[in-house]
């Protein structure tokens, strides 16, 4: 006698990496997911606030943040369907004298969101990189390039870290052009960026770059998001996730698979090969790893990165994070 799948609600991003999933070449086994494919944010703050999926994406520094506070919705799964350096994330005006990192000492930072996993990245970037103390940077948190909240509620922190929140209605880019703040830390580039004479620039004017020599010396490849099991669910379902983890690892595979392929190529990229081997060069082949064990390294910097950001009041340990039984993989 067979038993019929087991449905569950799947909320999760489109990317190459889950796209295997939505297309049923991968599969979560003994189960019937209904994807939910919607922007990030909303489906984290469906997720964090509501628990609204049974398995959903999340920021990783903000599941780090509410697993310490013990309110968090869900119990992570030891796979990260994204990850991204930030050396880039930090825009100055074109006409300033800031040229280095250490210029922003002192000087008001704006940042969509003080405790996101990218602005994490990017602080852990300078600090680890450069010996910069990001919490003497003075912090300004609103929206960057439109409206997007009524109300900019700031984190309760556990360091004395200078942080305000906009007024009602002020964007960051109009306080950064005005001279009211002197960067911007975003995760996606500012609208004036793609201007025909942007008034802004990137404080790293080759990011890439820089992000290269921080894994050559750190070996920390950053990691944005997790994947996450209900609460509730993982309690009555001990196999649930074993089999997410299972199904997202196959996905990855074949997303990886895919930027190998050389007969036509599948990624719109006309020198993905090149792309491929230069990243392969730098980080070796297994460059986007699943599992506690390959990601112990990064997982334990970015948990001290966000004790020193004072985010969280003591540093788990990484095993605490995710699902018991999943410590093997």
């Amino acid at each position: 006698m067979t038993t019929d799948p087991t449905p569950i609600s799947v909320a999760v991003w489109r990317s190459d990496r889950t796209q295997p999933l939505l297309d049923g070449r991968a599969a979560i086994a003994g189960y019937a997911p209904r994807f939910i494919d919607a922007p990030l944010e909303d489906i984290f703050s469906r997720a964090f606030d509501r628990g609204e999926f049974d398995v959903s994406e999340l920021s990783f520094s903000n599941y780090l943040r509410l697993t310490v506070a013990g309110t968090c919705r869900y119990k992570g799964i030891p796979v990260f369907p994204s990850r991204s350096f930030r050396h880039g994330a930090f825009y100055v005006r074109a006409d300033d004298s800031i040229r280095e990192p250490g210029d922003l000492i002192g000087r008001r930072v704006g940042v969509r969101e003080y405790s996101m996993t990218a602005a994490l990245a990017a602080r852990g970037a300078l600090r680890d990189g450069f010996g910069i103390d990001t919490n003497r940077f003075k912090w300004v948190v609103g929206d960057v390039d439109e409206v997007e909240r009524d109300k900019i509620v700031l984190p309760v922190l556990y360091k004395e870290i200078e942080i305000e929140a906009l007024a009602p209605g002020e964007l960051l880019i109009e306080r950064l052009l005005a001279g009211d703040i002197d960067a911007i830390l975003a995760y996606k580039p500012p609208v004036e960026l793609q201007a025909a004479q942007p008034r802004i620039r990137r404080l790293f004017a080759d990011h890439a770059a820089a992000e290269r020599a921080f894994y050559a010396e750190h070996g920390v490849f950053p990691v944005m998001h997790l994947m996450g099991v209900r609460n509730d669910h993982a309690a009555a379902d001990p196999g649930l996730g074993r089999a997410v983890y299972d199904g997202f690892v196959k996905a990855q595979a074949l997303a990886l698979e895919d930027l190998f392929y050389e007969q036509a190529l599948k990624i719109s990229l006309p020198w993905l090969g090149e792309a491929v081997a230069r990243t392969v060069a730098s980080m070796g082949r297994d460059f986007w790893p699943s599992g506690l064990a390959a990601n112990r390294k990064v997982l334990e910097r970015m948990i001290d990165w966000s004790l020193r950001d004072g985010m969280i009041p003591h540093a788990p340990a990484p095993e605490e994070l995710f699902l018991s039984g999943l410590g093997d993989s």
